[in-house]
């Protein structure tokens, strides 16, 4: 199994790095109680720290919008993962429990402002890759059994039967997502916008949460232009 970013990708957004985890064997059962406590934390932080009807001037949440709007995805209409989080939280909104490995994922993006998303490799039928719709797949997404298409020209995560996330990380599908019963993930982090350095702490931050409360072997990497791809 490969995961991949398309030529296509790297052509609209040349600076674009995406860190990429790779956890095999992992215990997804339970609820963590240190790791809710540190999104409750942060949300008050985020709370005490930004404002809603400014948040879109954030670099990090501006470049996203940019993104968007660069493949027709209006950003008043579509916001990035990360953006949502927020505004659900700004809205006084505490963002909930799903399972130990979302809940870390969704920390690490609400501590560093970038997107993270992630599949269940069992569930994935071939390869993973980033790249442009060609608006013919099939989608459907997380929780709804009803079949969609994206848009000719959205970028998209597919794996070689479907889309597995929609407008580049708007919304994940329903075939892949994370569940208790889940052993072998991949998650990745966007860096738009993002400088590699950062993004490598960001990895190793996410990583050391993963190992500390799921366990599991962990191999991490980083896409982009120089290395569109890895086998995982």
């Amino acid at each position: 199994m490969k995961f991949k970013i398309s030529q296509e990708v790297f052509e609209k957004f040349p600076k674009l790095n995406v860190g990429v985890l790779v956890v095999k064997g992992i215990d997804n059962n339970g609820t963590s109680k240190d790791i809710l406590e540190l999104i409750k934390k942060r949300e008050k932080k985020i709370r005490e720290t930004f404002e809603k009807d400014k948040l879109s001037e954030n670099p990090r949440i501006d470049v996203w919008r940019k993104a968007y709007s660069s493949f027709g995805a209006k950003p008043k209409n579509y916001r990035c993962s990360v953006e949502n989080l927020y505004r659900m939280i700004l809205d006084g909104n505490g963002l909930n429990h799903i399972n130990k490995i979302v809940d870390i994922y969704n920390y690490i993006s609400i501590k560093n402002m970038v997107p993270i998303g992630g599949d269940d490799l069992d569930k994935v039928d071939g390869d993973i890759m980033l790249r442009l719709a060609n608006g013919e797949e099939n989608f459907v997404e997380l929780n709804s059994s009803e079949i969609n298409h994206p848009k000719e020209g959205e970028i998209v995560y597919a794996d070689n039967k479907e889309i597995l996330c929609r407008r580049w990380n708007w919304r994940e599908c329903d075939k892949s997502k994370m569940t208790e019963k889940t052993t072998n993930i991949t998650l990745v982090i966007e860096g738009l916008g993002v400088s590699l350095e950062d993004l490598e702490k960001i990895i190793g931050e996410l990583g050391e949460l993963v190992l500390k409360y799921v366990g599991g072997k962990i191999r991490s990497f980083v896409l982009n232009k120089e290395n569109m791809g890895v086998e995982i």
